[in-house]
């Protein structure tokens, strides 16, 4: 199998930003974003999706954390779709459940092409560490647009922030680990249309 691998960098005014992605890895992590708990959350993610990343980001975190957070999903979903290549033998679809303690989070995943974010994941607590929530869906938004793929994510219940955010990431490591397996089985891409 040809390596699966792409780097991507991406330097604005507000934003330093380089990302590798190995999609057959086995969960070696070296995330530096600026923010502690995004890189515990990009930590955990590579861990259960048995990636290897390497995130470093030097951002206007000044202003706030906003644009590291964005242009940090932006690089990462572009990694994830140039590593796919031209996705022949992709398994595709994809799903994960993960519970932590009191909370349960559902994440489909379908390497469509074609981006489209279901974020059913709302938190009372407005930040995690020095982390505004909200960012959390803006950093997911940034991935599904530039991998070019669907994600629903559902909190299906919990509450306690942490362990929502720490289950959400899991699990889209997770199905997103499915979903970018090769399968011998599938004739070049999977879709009865011969594209993705």
């Amino acid at each position: 199998m040809n390596a699966r691998t792409a780097t991507i960098n991406r330097t604005t005014g507000e934003t330093d930003v380089k990302v590798t992605l190995s999609l057959d890895g086995g969960g070696k992590s070296s995330v530096q974003t600026g923010i502690q708990f995004m890189d515990h959350m990009l930590t955990l993610f590579t861990k259960h999706g048995l990636f290897d990343l390497e995130i470093s980001c030097k951002g206007d975190l000044g202003v706030d954390a906003h644009h590291s957070i964005e242009d940090v999903g932006i690089c990462l979903g572009l990694a994830l779709e140039q590593a796919l290549g031209e996705k022949k033998g992709l398994v595709r679809f994809a799903h994960a459940y993960y519970p932590m303690d009191e909370t349960l989070v559902r994440v489909a995943a379908d390497l469509s092409g074609r981006p489209y974010l279901v974020y059913r994941v709302r938190v009372e607590q407005e930040r995690v560490g020095e982390l505004e929530s909200d960012l959390i869906e803006e950093f997911w938004k940034a991935v599904v647009t530039h991998a070019r793929m669907n994600l629903h994510a559902e909190l299906l219940y919990g509450r306690n922030a942490h362990h929502i955010f720490e289950a959400l990431f899991k699990a889209a490591g997770r199905a997103l680990s499915l979903a970018t397996r090769i399968d011998a089985r599938v004739q070049g891409v999977p879709s009865t249309k011969g594209v993705i």
